[in-house]
């Protein structure tokens, strides 16, 4: 067990889960997690049988615990069309290869809490899939009731879209999910109604500035015209009067 009293500072590595990893990582999970996995997914996990997983390990630990298996990641490869989330990652591409990296398990055991462990193992997670071209989002599941959970991805900037009703079933029980997306590589959530309504405020704000404009264009030219009229009416009268001037003068010297 970690001790914080003591000048010991854990050095924390990450690595890909290997077989021998096998027996502690399924103990972890069975002290961390209310629902029971079956073995034939821990091989998968250690064999990378369509599991993509990270470890941590604390490599300053003694008596041969260096190795040993402190806190882990586990994912898998979904392509987009064949996922719950389809529609929020498809609406706005044409293409139809699309993948997405699904978290399926992350822990970390108690005395290695809060010390950053699951926030890095995270990060391998976003890193992997970014670097995945096709790749346009991280999605997972938090159960309801796991309030740390919860702030931990909304923390990490993961995107809360849904809460889907009775989707574990434990010990006789329903719970919600609640489901959380990181967007990668130019992936991005749908308009929210309010989303759409401030755009199309935007827009139309734009669209009535620029009517405005020309309305106030147009009428700078009626003014302009209209001056132009009335100062060829005052110079048409004024030649005029001098006209009708002239020829009243020219009557009274006749």
């Amino acid at each position: 067990m970690l001790d914080r009293s003591s000048a010991h500072r854990p050095s924390i590595v990450y690595r890909p889960i290997r077989p021998s990893d096998i027996e502690i990582l399924e103990q972890i999970h069975v002290n961390l997690f209310p629902i029971r996995y079956e073995r034939e997914f821990f091989l998968n996990v250690v064999n990378s049988h369509g599991i993509v997983s990270w470890g941590a390990v604390d490599i300053s630990r003694p008596n041969g615990e260096s190795d040993e298996l402190i806190g882990f990641v586990t994912t898998r490869i979904i392509v987009a069309k064949d996922s719950e989330i389809e529609d929020l990652v498809r609406y706005n591409s044409p293409r139809k290869d699309l993948t997405l990296v699904y978290i399926l398990t992350l822990g970390v055991v108690d005395e290695y809490r809060n010390l950053g462990i699951a926030t890095s193992l995270v990060q391998e997670v976003i890193k992997y899939a970014t670097s995945i071209s096709n790749c346009r989002a991280v999605y997972l599941h938090v159960i309801s009731y796991n309030q740390p959970a919860i702030n931990f991805y909304k923390k990490m900037l993961f995107k809360l879209v849904r809460r889907l009703p009775k989707f574990y079933y434990i010990r006789g029980q329903h719970y919600d999910s609640y489901l959380f997306v990181y967007y990668v590589n130019g992936g991005r959530s749908p308009c929210s109604p309010l989303e759409i309504v401030v755009a199309f405020a935007v827009y139309f704000r734009g669209f009535l500035k620029k009517v405005l404009a020309k309305i106030w264009k147009h009428e700078e030219k009626n003014i302009s015209r209209w001056s132009r009229c009335k100062e060829s009416s005052t110079l048409l009268v004024t030649q005029n009067k001098r006209i009708l001037g002239g020829e009243d003068t020219t009557c009274q010297c006749v």
